[in-house]
């Protein structure tokens, strides 16, 4: 009698990896406080990996090419920082009037909703049931002072595995996949492992250049139309916009939230929806035709793949799930060399 094994037995074969995938998940969710930064260096690391060849080939060592790199990287983010703080202080400043506004805004609505609510009351003591506690009666937990000052050691550890992930992969990500390439294959096989490691580093890379071209356009038109209606520091929303478009469905509905309240900051009237009504134009206009033509014929990614994995992530990590989730599926199909395919495929 022979022994059932999982390379000769499909679904025994399934059914490990599927408990890998599980145990994986609970580790990576269990984990989140340092495997978070890791999985963000190693994506960030595969797309930063042609800016680091580049380095290298007009003579900089590796170790040069990678500390470079993250100089750069650490100073993009401070600049970003810079960039997005009087936007964010002058939203916090006017939330009193936001309030206000969107209180006038939904009057209507709850007077509507105060009619039922008191037909609801009257029921209720009809039946002789207890009536139910008004919003305005419970009470909403606020995080305090100390709960800050608890996170801010977590944050600067995460900022530091981050910056030492990103550099050591840089450094040594060459040797990292020719031992992964003897480790998966026979001797046979390495070759070619190898490269689709280095041909799914290059799709990944050349795939997240052109949406970064893509989503700077969507920036620049953003910040040019908020310039013609006056809106306040246009062209910093629009690279606000340009960032968060590459997090698909958050980002754009974080982008009209944001570009809503600056309208009740800033117009009165029906004037408030134009912000957000331009960006969702030029969004649906970069979706549905742009994206599609310079990008589509040679990567093409499911939309459900896109959407499974987008609340995969979100649910392990919150919105740092949400940033590496498309990066993440796009190396996975890469790695698995479903892309080959349409590169292959010559366009009409």
């Amino acid at each position: 009698m022979h022994r059932l094994s999982a390379n000769g037995d499909p679904v025994l074969r399934t059914a490990v990896i599927v408990i890998a995938l599980i145990l994986c998940f609970a580790a990576l969710q269990a984990g989140a406080d340092i495997f978070a930064p890791m999985v963000v260096a190693l994506v960030t690391g595969v797309m930063l990996a042609p800016v680091t060849d580049a380095f290298e080939r007009i003579g900089l060592s590796a170790g040069l090419s990678s500390a470079a790199v993250l100089i750069l990287g650490v100073s993009a983010i401070a600049v970003l920082v810079v960039l997005a703080a009087p936007v964010m202080w002058r939203i916090a400043e006017e939330l009193p009037r936001i309030q206000f506004e969107l209180r006038s805004i939904v009057a209507d609505f709850t007077n509507l909703i105060n009619g039922l609510k008191e037909m609801s009351r009257e029921m209720e003591k009809a039946l002789g049931a207890e009536p139910s506690l008004s919003d305005s009666d419970s009470e909403s937990t606020l995080p305090d002072i100390t709960n800050a000052l608890f996170l801010a050691p977590v944050v600067l550890a995460q900022i530091l595995i981050f910056a030492g992930t990103l550099f050591f992969f840089l450094l040594t990500r060459k040797n990292m996949y020719a031992w992964l390439s003897r480790q998966i294959g026979s001797s046979s096989e390495t070759e070619a492992i190898l490269q689709r490691f280095t041909n799914a580093e290059r799709m990944v890379a050349r795939y997240f250049l052109a949406i970064s071209i893509i989503n700077a356009a969507l920036g620049t038109a953003l910040g040019g139309a908020l310039f013609l209606i006056n809106l306040p520091a246009p062209f910093i929303w629009g690279f606000v916009a340009a960032l968060l478009n590459f997090l698909l469905y958050v980002g754009p509905m974080a982008m009209a939230g944001g570009l809503l309240l600056a309208g009740i900051v800033e117009f009165d009237g029906p004037m408030v929806l134009v912000p957000p009504a331009i960006f969702l134009f030029l969004n649906m206009i970069e979706a549905q035709f742009v994206t599609p033509t310079f990008v589509g014929r040679h990567v093409s990614v499911n939309p459900l793949l896109i959407f499974v994995s987008l609340v995969i992530w979100l649910w392990l990590w919150g919105p740092l799930g949400a940033i590496i989730a498309i990066p993440v599926l796009v190396i996975a199909i890469a790695l698995l060399d479903i892309f080959a395919e349409d590169d292959a495929t010559p366009s009409a």
